[in-house]
This record gives structure tokens, sequence and C-alpha cells, in this order.
């Protein structure tokens, strides 16, 4: 009986598997089902992506390594060949001196102001989403036609007042001079730049608790005790993010200098971005400009990373 009992429970247990297998392919087969939008979303996004960044980006790095003028067959492998003569070309050392300056005071200005205009559109004041939306309007401006509408108030009103009002300064063309005309466009980036980051520094505000404050009040707190103790504590995240994006988006200067001066006066004003563009597109040093591409990638990423890292550290200090 026991034997018997036994080989029942078996067959009982085969059965039960047999029965089992079919059913956990079925649901295999369901889960393939559900998730096939996923795939047919993201599989052409992931070529596309590939094909148009991904891959133009590996064959920049593979043109550094040779002496490509960008529109004949033959080239030659050179080595590192253009990365060495990049550290001897005065030109490229100006672009780089410039740019850097440049992202610097943008970035800089750009989070001072922002978060100014933030704290004054969170108060209570009327209109507020009125003025809100003003503020954000330079943002969805093009760059370029913001540029050349700078570049017209440059070369022509602001002159024109200069003269009326009799004002030495404002008379000539800022963007007309070497030592002045970087001043012109860090103007027209700030001003431009301010809108985006306001909006991140408006949403961090409203993530802070109005008790917090008003605890503050109760303690004797006053305006410049609660931004240090209260304000910029809880929205460091924000800041940090502003900081990167501020940073990253003046070392990539292009389209202000393209509407505004164009690189000059001479090379003044010529950011890597642009001299890479105008040596690789139009000086038949594509090879040599890819060198220039790659070590200005690498300079970049590295400056995000130790932003981060850095702004971060001391999110967790406070």
């Amino acid at each position: 009986m026991g034997q018997g009992c036994g080989q029942a429970l078996d067959v009982e247990e085969q059965t039960a598997l047999t029965n089992a297998i079919p059913m956990n392919n079925e649901e295999d087969s369901s889960m393939n089902k559900r998730l096939m939008p996923y795939y047919l979303m993201t599989v052409p996004a992931v070529v596309l992506f590939f094909v148009f960044l991904t891959l133009p980006a590996l064959q920049g790095v593979y043109y550094s390594f040779t002496n490509w003028n960008g529109f004949g067959d033959h080239y030659d492998f050179i080595g590192i060949k253009n990365y060495v003569n990049l550290f001897k070309d005065g030109n490229v050392g100006n672009a780089y001196w410039f740019t850097f300056k440049f992202a610097v005071v943008v970035t800089i200005l750009i989070n001072i102001l922002s978060l100014l205009i933030a704290m004054g559109l969170n108060a209570k004041i009327k209109a507020r989403n009125f003025f809100r939306g003003i503020y954000f309007l330079p943002n969805i401006l093009s760059v370029l036609i913001v540029g050349y509408i700078f570049n017209y108030l440059f070369s022509n009103v602001f002159t024109i007042w200069g003269q009326n009002l009799g004002i030495g300064w404002l008379s000539t063309n800022l963007l007309g001079s070497e030592q002045h005309a970087w001043i012109g466009i860090v103007i027209v980036a700030v001003w431009q730049g301010v809108a985006y980051n306001t909006i991140l520094y408006l949403a961090g505000l409203q993530t802070i608790p109005g008790t917090l404050y008003e605890a503050s009040n109760l303690d004797g707190a006053n305006r410049w005790q609660e931004f240090w103790k209260i304000t910029f504590p809880l929205i460091a995240p924000f800041f940090t993010i502003n900081m990167v994006l501020a940073m990253k988006n003046s070392l990539m200067v292009f389209d202000q200098i393209v509407a505004l001066t164009n690189g000059g006066p001479g090379r003044a004003t010529q950011s890597i971005s642009h001299l890479i563009y105008t040596g690789g597109f139009e000086g038949g040093e594509f090879a040599y400009q890819s060198a220039n591409s790659v070590i200005y990638f690498i300079l970049i990423a590295a400056v995000s990373i130790a932003q981060i890292r850095f702004l971060q550290g001391r999110e967790a200090e406070m």
C-alpha cells in the first residue's frame, strides 16, 4: 500500500509539473507581448542615437589620429601629432582662455541673478504668474535671433543714445573693442540663461515648507539668517544642478559668438567650439580640430564631474 501510494503521489507530481510548464510559457508569452510596445519605442531611439551621435563621435576620435582635411579621399595616420601640436598652438590657447573666463563669469552671474529673481517671484506679490511668464520668455527665443537683435542694439541703438546723452563709453560699439567685446557676449548669455535657472530655483523654493519660516520668525531670525540656515541648505540640490548646467552651457558657447562678433575683433572672442567649427569645416583642419574636440569633450566632462562631486559634498555638510 505504501509503495502504491508513493507511486500515485509521484505520478500526481509529474502531472502537476507537466501542466505547470505550459502555464509558464503562456506567462512568458504574455509578458513579451506587454513589453513589445516598449521595445518598439526604445530600440529606434537607441539606433538613432547611435547613428547620429555615438558613431560620428567615434569617427571624430578616429580621424583625430590622421591628417585628413575633411573632403579628400586620401589621408595618413600620424599618431598623436595633432594632440601635440594643439598644446603649441597660440590660437588654441587663446580660445581656451577666453572660453573658461567667459564660462566662470557667466555661471556666477546667472546663478546669483536667477536665485534673486526666483526668491522675488516666490514671494506673495501681485501678478506673480505674469512675471514668471515674462522672466521665462527669453528661454523660448532662438539664441541666434537674440544675438542678432543685441548686435543691432550694441552697434546702432546704444551708440546713438550715448552720442545724444554725451556718454563717451556708450557712444562706441562695445562689440568692436578687443578688450571689451566679451562683455557684450556675457550680457547676452546671462540675459537669456537666467530664465531657465530661475524656473529651477523657483521649483526648489516651492518645496520648502512655510512652517520653517514661521518657526524662524518666532525665534527672531532675520532674512539673512533665514536664507543661510533654511533656504540655501534646502535648495542645495537645485543649486548643484544649476551650477553644472550653467557651466556646461557656457563652455559650449557658440551661437552668441556667431551672432555677435563671429570670433572678432581678430580672435578676441573666439571660443573653443567656434574655433573647432571654423578650423574644421572652413579651414581644412578637420583632423586637427577633431583632436581639439576630443580634448574639449574630456575637459567639459572633467569639469562637470568635479563640480558635481564638490557641490554634492557641500550638500552633505549642510
